[in-house]
């Protein structure tokens, strides 16, 4: 059994052999591993979520912002 890839940081680069072992023979610190590992790809899955939306959300600002001057350019114009 390998460890998580989410244990490979730099935090953690000194301890890495201690980990291994700790890891396979120690349940209290693989679990506490384990929740740390699933915080990580859960918190990694919602900042790209956010990303996403963020961008969605910019995107649809600047379309309302151009169909604004737009409005206000063609009424110029007609009135």
């Amino acid at each position: 059994m390998s460890i998580p890839e989410e244990l490979y940081n730099a935090k953690f680069a000194e301890f890495m052999e201690s980990i291994k072992i700790l890891y396979l023979i120690d349940v209290k610190f693989k679990m506490m591993c384990d929740d740390y590992c699933h915080s990580k790809i859960k918190t990694e899955k919602l900042k790209k979520k956010f990303e996403k939306s963020f961008n969605q959300k910019l995107k649809s600002e600047n379309l309302s912002k151009e169909l604004e001057e737009e409005i206000l350019f063609y009424l110029l114009k007609k009135v």
